[in-house]
């Protein structure tokens, strides 16, 4: 490993740009400083930047920390600004100032309509909004869900229509350790969805659309069919369409899982080893021209053209803009003679992405795909010299294995923070697979090519169908292997900051041999391991309820100490993705595991007695009669649209707490909670506030 020093730094300006411009993009969002404030620090540090340049010589050399320092001010100032005028709820047109309840709104349809299990969802850009009428410009994007049996046709991008519906706000579950819906869709300026009967909207006439945009989405539609013609099996056909343009929403989610658990993901999750392999063929193609004059000016142009549209025919997602710079990047440099620095390539590509777009610093792909690069860039040679082959297949087989191993040091935390798991066998599946996968993506290019001679496309599509057919079931048989993946881990950012630190540090222990190095990254795993005991023993004293918010169920989990019992409906525990996206983060928030008994909370039918609180579950079959002495219980929870009055209930029951689950209906809560608030009684609505938890 290179020693990082001045002269380091000087060949590397976007690194040094990069860095200020984060720190404004993480203050602005733990700050959400004014535009004002944001203004008058950036003029502030431009005065003291200006005054001490015309200083004499002298004294500029003396206080050129503070130029530096005032330099790095104003960079940090365009982080917050930038961060500040893409949140859109800054904005004065944007919708969510004009919306008071059931209002008349034009939006535009952003994209094709996808399909989900009863309805069809599609984004729509607001356009304007009637308002004492007249029509009113108005910013921000919005759900739109459409019932599967009533849809209109013709209903495609760039179509208009005007909804007379009360839109409503984008919220979480709420359930404990969530994923973040309602950040992930402000990220793209969604703040609201909506879902529409016939007589809520009326489509018009004509259309708006984005001549670029509407190129996209039909070339996209039309390599879709193509897949779909040729390309046989259901799995297989969502696999091929992942691989080359990243649609996903044909992808069995099972296989996806199996995918994840294995290590091999990004092979379906279209990033820099996808535009890799095109960048590969492209100069392999135009190699045998290399010493015709008019193609060395025009070689550059025609791959930064077909890794561009590659790009946003994939759907421009973070990982993928990442790779386009930085390969833009480099075909530049090249084209001009000129050996580039990869350190400032990488970071000027992320400086180029974050200016676009500074929620991209919060996309998961995003932070996985620098952080892989980087990864192998530090690491990858270090490795590779750790063994020699003299054969050459061998030593082939070594340098694979070599770029997979170096990829996984700086992108395990981030793995473990995310996905709580790490895939036991990844250099196994990563092995076959990505190799396997470069001949499946040239196999779907050729495709393309000959898709108008029916011969040759169907023979092409049979192999491409055999090819992701044995691929699938590699996966699938190594996800079956018991030890293949290790889950339940928990991260908190603490200890993933913490890990961080330790890997930095005892890398450099062992390749620059610096016993300080050891020290210090010894130090830090003590913390990192003295934080996850002192967690784990906060979770041994824990007894918990929770009620989660699953729309349609009944989802109940007792948790005492590592264990938890299940309560609720059965084809949750039936449905693999249910629990994965509702019951385990939870899970894993409290690192429990499960189990049968608890030894400390007693259950008699609906009743639940723990150490602190008692809790009746009130469901259909529950039957009650008045009692001269009201019974005495702290939690009530309503499950599954029980035919009750909330006032003779409380004519029953003396209780604290009532809860109303997920699985009733909304008009009879709204009933329940006018009886509640008649009655003065404190109640929780789990459909509308989120999970409801609490120590038992």
């Amino acid at each position: 490993m290179r020693h990082y020093g001045k002269q380091f730094w000087r060949s590397v300006p976007f690194l040094r740009l990069l860095i200020p411009l984060t720190a404004g993009i993480l203050i602005e969002q733990a700050a959400s400083l004014s535009i004002t404030v944001i203004g008058i620090t950036a003029s502030f540090s431009s005065c003291i930047f200006c005054s001490v340049n015309f200083l004499p010589i002298a004294h500029k050399y003396r206080y050129r920390w503070v130029t530096g320092l005032s330099l790095n001010l104003m960079i940090c100032c365009l982080g917050s600004a930038l961060m500040n005028c893409q949140n859109i709820e800054n904005d004065r047109h944007w919708i969510g100032h004009s919306i008071k309840g059931k209002e008349t709104i034009l939006v535009t349809l952003q994209e094709s309509l996808i399909k989900k299990t009863n309805s069809f969802k599609v984004t729509a850009k607001a356009e304007s909004i009637l308002i004492n009428g007249e029509w009113t410009m108005v910013k921000g994007n919005i759900l739109l869900y459409f019932k599967n049996d009533s849809l209109p046709v013709g209903l495609a991008y760039g179509t208009q229509i005007v909804i007379s519906k009360t839109l409503q706000p984008i919220t979480n579950s709420g359930n404990p350790g969530g994923f973040d819906y309602k950040r992930y869709c402000a990220s793209q300026d969604i703040h609201y969805q909506v879902y529409l009967l016939p007589i809520d909207y009326k489509v018009l006439q004509g259309d708006k659309k984005n001549r670029l945009t509407d190129l996209l989405i039909n070339s996209r539609n039309d390599v879709l069919a193509l897949f779909r013609k040729w390309v046989t099996g259901q799995k297989e056909t969502g696999v091929a369409e992942a691989l080359l343009i990243g649609y996903r929403d044909d992808l069995d989610k099972d296989l996806v899982q199996a995918y994840s658990n294995t290590g091999v993901v990004h092979i379906i999750a279209i990033s820099g080893l996808h535009l890799g392999m095109i960048y590969g063929l492209m100069v392999l193609i135009l190699k045998p021209f290399r010493k015709i004059k008019w193609i060395r000016f025009f070689k550059p142009i025609l791959i930064l053209l077909v890794l561009w549209g590659f790009s946003l025919l994939a759907g421009a997602a973070a990982s993928i803009l990442r790779s386009a710079v930085m390969f833009s990047f480099i075909v530049i440099g090249e084209s001009l003679g000129r050996k580039t620095n990869i350190y400032n390539t990488l970071a000027a590509s992320a400086f180029c992405l974050l200016v676009y777009n500074p929620y991209f610093f919060w996309d998961v792909g995003f932070q996985l795909s620098y952080a892989a690069v980087l990864s192998i860039i530090l690491f990858m040679k270090p490795i590779y010299k750790q063994l020699y082959f003299t054969n050459k297949l061998l030593n082939q087989i070594w340098q694979l294995n070599a770029v997979t191993l170096s990829a996984q040091v700086l992108t395990l935390p981030i793995i473990l923070f995310y996905f709580h798991q790490f895939p036991n066998l990844f250099l196994f599946t990563n092995f076959i697979t990505v190799p396997l996968s470069g001949f499946i993506l040239y196999g779907e290019l050729l495709l393309l090519v000959v898709a108008k001679i029916p011969v040759l496309a169907l023979w092409i599509g049979k192999s491409i169908s055999f090819l992701i057919a044995e691929m699938d079931g590699l996966i699938e048989r190594t996800n079956r292997i018991p030890f293949s993946v290790t889950d339940n881990i928990q991260m908190g950012l603490v200890q993933t900051i913490l890990l961080y630190f330790v890997i930095c540090y005892l890398a450099y222990w062992l390749l620059q041999k610096r016993t300080h190095a050891f020290i210090t990254g010894s130090g830090f795993l003590c913390i990192f391991f003295f934080i996850h005991c002192l967690t784990r023993f906060q979770q041994l004293q824990q007894q918990k309820l929770i009620v989660y918010n699953i729309p349609k169920h009944t989802a109940i989990d007792l948790i005492e100490n590592t264990h938890f019992l299940f309560l609720g409906d059965s084809a949750i525990t039936g449905q693999g993705s249910l629990q994965r996206f509702h019951l385990r983060p939870s899970r894993l928030q409290y690192g429990v595991t499960a189990t049968e008994i608890l030894s400390n909370t007693d259950i008699r039918g609906p009743l639940i007695s723990g150490r602190r609180k008692t809790a009746l579950i009130i469901s259909r079959n529950t039957r009650f009669t008045p009692l001269v002495q009201k019974i005495p219980v702290d939690i009530i929870i309503i499950s599954g649209n029980p035919k009750v009055y909330l006032s003779q209930l409380a004519t029953v029951f003396d209780c604290k707490q009532w809860v109303f689950d997920s699985s009733n209906p909304l008009w009879k809560i709204r009933y329940w909670k006018k009886d509640a608030d008649s009655l003065h009684l404190r109640h929780h609505t789990v459909s509308e506030q989120g999970a409801f938890e609490t120590d038992l």
